[in-house]
């Protein structure tokens, strides 16, 4: 599992590393890691012009070293300073000594204008707000380069702990990380000015139980997913009720089901009004028109997607004492108060709008602070959510880390995809996931369901739903 960390807490075990070792030997190693991954990305080191944007920071310092020894081996380093007077002396001094020059920021975008590699060294993670006139000035000058761009620790002027970026930020094609992941690089709209990101152990250790992020990996996600034993039948296995689709959308109801067959749970149960067409799709499942309550056991439920102002089965199926899953329609008709107060769990899957309309935000500041966003949602429904979006989101009612899905492609930003995420993940519930991990590995692998089904190209809902066995077998390795 990936985990990312606080600022607080990285610089604690920075705190406590650095006590141990000779003075210097972090940056150190952060340099060298720095250096090898500029010169990967370079490819022929020498005769690259590389510009090196210094701030007064720990990165600043890390840049200067990691240019000293790209320098060494031939290339032509500048770095720009934008706080000459508190630049990182020792740094300087070994950048100057390997035949690197330094010029001052007025002179910067003449240096950049000629740089094959830049290297973002303004800014470390306790950065907050967007970039100062000076620093936002030269990141213009890099946009307009063309140049590589590598990011030492984080690309300057995003949030370290939040993912949020407030004014101008520099974008790297390549973020070299040290010691442990900051939430900032695994959470949009941050993580897109990341680019790819390259972890470089430095020997810090942060406790675990400190985490505030978490990515699920394919080994992780293998050991959640619902395996039947020699003894199990379709009711063992657990039944998952659908209670979605409308005349208006029959279409909901259809591809929540297919999700919802594929999830490992050992049987499905429709109620609504669209039981002819799912039937006409789906003929193994389990279709009554009696209503959720008289419609037969179900371990877990889902409602909401293509429900209209259904409201009464809404609350119907909150009612229940079993884990449901609420989606689309369903998250505006469900009474807060209910669903606070349910003792059963409850697994909530908004995207942006709809998580918009329920905080009484506007949909841009939900986009803009997602971590802050999910948070929000699971503390004042008392449930679980799941964010969906450009990188999704789990977070759990009491607190702790918040799940980032690593998967997925944007070519799932299609009507009906989070239909049959709903179904997905409402049958590991009712196969006996909690929700945290439900939901978690729902999106883990509609995502990669994404990936098979689009490689590149449109697909449609129906298409992901029919790809998730091989997102299973993928992960199951």
């Amino acid at each position: 599992m990936r985990t990312a960390y606080s600022v607080e807490t990285v610089r604690t075990a920075e705190r406590a590393l650095m006590a141990r070792l000779p003075e210097g030997a972090l940056m150190q190693r952060a340099a060298a890691g720095l250096a090898a991954a500029c010169a990967g990305l370079l490819g022929r080191v020498s005769g690259s012009r590389v510009v090196l944007l210094v701030g007064s920071g720990d990165n600043g310092g890390d840049a200067l070293y990691a240019g000293a020894r790209l320098a060494r081996r031939g290339a032509a380093v500048t770095a720009v300073l934008l706080a000459p007077e508190r630049t990182h002396p020792a740094g300087l001094a070994a950048l100057r000594r390997a035949g690197g020059r330094a010029v001052t920021a007025d002179r910067g975008e003449e240096a950049i204008a000629r740089a094959r590699l830049v290297v973002d060294g303004i800014v470390g993670i306790g950065g907050k707000g967007g970039l100062r006139p000076d620093a936002a000035r030269l990141a213009e000058a890099v946009a307009r380069s063309g140049a590589a761009v590598v990011a030492v620790d984080l690309p300057s002027g995003v949030d370290a702990d939040t993912g949020e970026v407030r004014g101008a930020a520099l974008r790297a094609d390549l973020t070299v990380t040290f010691g442990a992941y900051k939430p900032g690089l695994l959470v949009d709209p941050a993580r897109e000015y990341a680019g790819v990101v390259r972890f470089v152990g430095i020997g810090i250790e942060p406790p675990p139980a400190d985490a505030v992020l978490q990515a699920l990996q394919h080994a992780d996600v293998a050991r959640l997913l619902p395996t039947p034993e020699a003894e199990s039948d379709k009711y063992r296995r657990g039944v998952v009720g659908i209670a979605a689709g409308s005349a208006r959308y029959p279409g909901a109801a259809v591809l929540a089901v297919s999700g919802a067959l594929r999830g490992g749970a050992g049987a499905v149960r429709y109620v609504g009004p669209a039981g002819d067409a799912v039937l006409a799709r789906f003929p193994e499942t389990l279709v009554s028109d009696a209503g959720p309550a008289k419609a037969g056991r179900v371990q877990a439920w889902v409602t909401g997607p293509g429900a209209g102002d259904d409201a009464a089965t809404v609350a119907e199926v909150l009612a229940a004492d079993v884990p449901v899953l609420l989606d689309a329609d369903g998250l505006r008709l469900a009474d807060r108060d209910t669903v606070r107060g349910r003792t059963a769990p409850t697994l909530m899957t908004p995207h942006a709008g709809e998580a918009a309309a329920l905080l009484g935000v506007r949909r841009e500041e939900v986009e803009a602070a997602r971590l802050a966003a999910v948070r929000e949602l699971a503390a004042r429904y008392r449930a679980t959510v799941l964010l969906k979006g450009s990188t999704t989101l789990v977070a759990g009612p009491g607190g702790g880390p918040v799940r980032v899905n690593p998967t997925g492609t944007p070519w799932l930003a299609t009507a009906g995809s989070g239909d049959v995420l709903s179904g997905l993940a409402g049958s590991l519930l009712a196969a006996g996931l909690d929700p945290l991990d439900a939901g978690s590995v729902a999106a883990y692998l509609h995502g990669l369901a994404g990936r098979l089904a689009a490689q590149g190209a449109p697909v449609g809902a129906h298409d992901v739903a029919a790809r998730i066995p091989d997102a299973w077998r993928n992960v199951r390795g």
